[in-house]
């Protein structure tokens, strides 16, 4: 079986590459470019190809890799709102991702987020590099005893959730389906007391039609003032201009984002040497109390092992028409 990897970085293939010594029946070809409907040509040949967040797998690009006998589309990533599903499933290619590589590895990132724009690291790091020791736009707040709400209770949302209540925190949370096993220690409420009542709010959902700019400008009205904002998702929940109204009516403390809505063309990329005029992102960026980082939640050793693993399990598993759990089509 022949497997093309688009968009491979070098972290790709040090962690696919010993992982794929244990799956002898697939051969993986790694390639820059990221897919879309004109790369999509590249696969001529190939059973399957292996993409990221970032990609277009829309009905285009299907359509493509269809013409090429492409059967599998193997989604390195939990996300797939970028893949046309119904287009798919019309073209008989079966869809598969990894929903459950490292909870951990995300939600640590995103008490990370939290606890950095609480305390201001990002600034107190600056200032002391350039001998400044004063304490000048440093302050915080206290976790212990605060209350955190989860919107999404799924294994990442669990994981944070837990996390929260190590600081001492008091855990509320919102989700369609809820999880019984936080409810030791979790209080289920509705979206609205959850704004309400949350001192952070840290964004644990799939993106979907009902979860569009769920964060937007009358939702954010809603919240408590100074509080602090954490998405690890997917960027569309937030809908930017309404974020920035909000930082502008001072309602956060503070806003951590590995997720945006304009990240589609920045993720994994240098873009230093480019001036990025209408970029709602730099607009973003000259907040004092908001931290951006590069989609990084799952970059950890044991989440890349864990994508490997299950990517390559989720092809042998397509081929022999197993239904794992991981499947979007």
């Amino acid at each position: 079986m022949k497997l093309l990897f688009y968009a491979a970085k070098v972290y790709d293939k040090k962690s696919f590459e010993p992982v794929n010594e244990s799956f002898p029946d697939i051969e993986i070809e790694y390639i820059e470019p990221e897919l879309d409907a004109l790369t999509a040509e590249l696969a001529h040949g190939y059973d399957g190809v292996c993409a990221f967040v970032s990609a277009d797998v829309g009905a285009e690009t299907l359509e493509v890799l269809h013409k090429c006998d492409v059967k599998y589309v193997l989604m390195r990533c939990a996300g797939f709102n970028n893949v046309d599903t119904e287009k798919a499933k019309e073209l008989g290619i079966i869809v598969k991702r990894v929903p459950g590589y490292s909870p951990e590895s995300v939600a640590e990132l995103a008490m990370g987020l939290a606890l950095a724009v609480n305390r201001r690291l990002y600034k107190a790091y600056n200032k002391v590099r350039e001998n400044d020791y004063t304490l000048k736009g440093l302050r915080g707040v206290n976790f212990f005893e605060k209350t955190a709400g989860i919107v999404g209770t799924g294994k990442i949302g669990a994981a944070m959730a837990r996390i929260c209540r190590g600081f001492g925190m008091k855990v509320i949370a919102y989700d369609v389906y809820q999880n019984d096993s936080l409810k030791d220690f979790v209080e289920y409420v509705s979206f609205d007391e959850l704004l309400e009542r949350s001192d952070l709010i840290s964004l644990h959902c799939p993106l979907m039609d009902n979860t569009y700019h769920l964060i937007n400008i009358e939702t954010i009205k809603k919240m408590k003032d100074d509080v602090i904002l954490v998405n690890t998702s997917r960027g569309a929940l937030v809908d930017t201009n309404g974020l920035i109204e909000g930082i502008r009516l001072n309602k956060f403390l503070g806003v951590g984002l590995d997720v945006y809505e304009e990240e589609t063309g920045n993720v994994y990329e240098d873009r230093s040497d480019e001036i990025m005029e209408h970029s709602v992102t730099a607009r973003l960026l000259s907040f004092p109390n908001v931290l951006i980082t590069s989609h990084q939640g799952f970059y950890t050793k044991e989440a890349l092992e864990a994508i490997a693993e299950t990517t390559l399990q989720n092809m042998l598993d397509a081929k022999a028409g197993v239904v794992n759990g991981n499947d979007v089509t």
